[in-house]
């Protein structure tokens, strides 16, 4: 049963990471592409399902991520695991007129999400809307330095946005595993 949810719910996580990137103080296009730039490499991290019917379920992702050459964009490819249970995931956003819009695994069509808008708020927000037949919602990552991603996911109940998803990533690929003090 919560391998059935978590099929459900991951597919937003991998969403929310696709807008998650750290940027400068610069303005339009040039800060965008910062900004999705700074996601490439390898991330890890847990998350939790905060909210509903299988609140308190606990997962651990790990994604790699690239840019597109010569595109304001990303890609996202990786998975997340609850016990023995691992989900695949992908996921494409790209810039499209003055946002961003993109899919998730193959999209509403198939079993995923679309990124339906989006834009990059600021230096350390990005927030996105994300759909998939009747489910509306939003993702808003905050990115509180260059090693780290707060990602919240939440779903429109009625006419409020319910926070159900929430997950830390860590950078691992250009952390420190040593150090050699000098003499």
């Amino acid at each position: 049963m919560k391998r059935l949810f978590l099929s459900a719910a991951l597919p937003a996580i991998a969403l929310s990471l696709a807008g998650t990137a750290h940027a400068g103080s610069d303005k339009g296009p040039a800060r965008d592409k910062k900004f999705f730039q700074s996601v490439q490499g390898e991330w890890v991290g847990p998350g939790e399902i905060v909210a509903g019917k299988y609140k308190g379920t606990k997962f651990t992702c790990s994604f790699t991520g690239t840019t597109p050459d010569g595109k304001v964009g990303m890609s996202l490819d990786g998975g997340c695991r609850v016990g023995v249970f691992t989900q695949k995931m992908s996921a494409t956003i790209e810039q499209k007129g003055r946002g961003y819009r993109g899919t998730f695994m193959d999209g509403s069509e198939g079993q995923g999400l679309d990124i339906i808008s989006g834009n990059v708020v600021d230096g350390s927000k990005v927030i996105l809307a994300i759909n998939r037949k009747q489910l509306n919602g939003v993702m808003q990552a905050r990115v509180p330095d260059e090693n780290s991603m707060h990602v919240t996911v939440s779903v429109r109940v009625d006419k409020q946005l319910v926070p159900v998803i929430g997950m830390k990533l860590t950078r691992v690929d250009d952390t420190a595993v040593g150090a050699i003090a000098k003499n």
